[in-house]
C-alpha cells in the first residue's frame, strides 16, 4: 500500500509571500508576521505563494482591486487599464493542481487583497465605487478547490491561543491526509 503524494514528512502550511517578510506586496513593502518566521521546517512546512507576482506582476506595481464588471467580478488596476483576471486565474489553476498532487493542509492568506483575502475585500463598480465585499479572487479559488481546508487570514490568528488552535487544526488536516486507507 503507498502513501499519497506529500504525504511523508510535516504539515504542508501555505503562507501569503508577504506574511513571511518578502517585499513582494504592490508598495515593494512586506507584512512580516513574525511567528510564521519561527516556525521550523521539522514542524510545518511552510509554502511561499504570491499569486500577483507568480502572475507576472512586478514590485513595485500598480494597485488592484476588485470591480464587479456586467456579472463578473474582475482583478483591475485602480488607476489604469489594466485587468489581471486572466493570468490570476492561470496561476490558480495551477496552483490548484500542484497543491492537490503535493498535497496541502493550511493555508494563511493575507487579508483585505485582492487575491489573498478571504473576506472583506472591497468590490469596486466602474467607476470605483464600492458596492460589496467579497473574497480576493486567488483565495475564493483556493477555498473552492479544497473545501476541508484550513484557512485563516494572518490577522486573525495574533492571539496565540487562536493561532495555536489553527495549526492543531493543520496538523489534524494533516493526520487525515496520510492515514493510510483501510485494507
Amino acid at each position: 500500500m503507498s502513501s499519497p503524494v506529500g504525504a511523508l514528512g510535516p504539515p504542508r502550511l501555505a503562507v501569503s509571500r508577504c506574511l513571511l517578510g518578502a517585499p513582494v506586496r504592490y508598495d515593494g513593502r512586506h507584512k512580516l508576521q513574525p511567528w510564521l518566521a519561527e516556525i521550523s521546517n521539522e514542524d510545518m512546512v511552510l509554502l511561499p505563494i504570491c499569486p500577483e507576482v507568480e502572475a507576472g506582476l512586478g514590485v513595485p506595481r500598480a494597485p488592484i482591486a476588485l470591480y464587479q464588471v456586467a456579472d463578473e467580478r474582475r482583478v483591475r488596476e485602480v488607476a489604469g487599464e489594466g485587468d489581471h483576471t486572466a493570468a490570476l486565474d492561470a496561476v490558480l489553476r495551477r496552483r490548484q493542481a500542484e497543491l492537490a498532487t503535493e498535497g496541502l493542509d493550511g493555508f494563511v492568506f493575507q487579508a483585505r487583497s485582492p487575491s489573498c483575502g478571504l473576506a472583506g475585500v472591497p468590490v469596486h463598480d466602474e467607476h470605483g465605487a464600492v458596492l460589496d465585499t467579497g473574497a480576493g479572487r486567488f483565495a475564493a479559488g483556493i477555498v473552492a478547490a479544497f473545501p476541508q481546508l484550513p484557512v485563516a487570514e494572518a490577522h486573525t490568528l495574533a492571539e496565540p491561543a487562536t493561532r495555536a488552535a489553527f495549526l492543531e487544526r493543520v496538523r489534524a488536516h494533516h493526520r487525515q491526509r496520510v492515514r493510510p486507507a483501510p485494507v
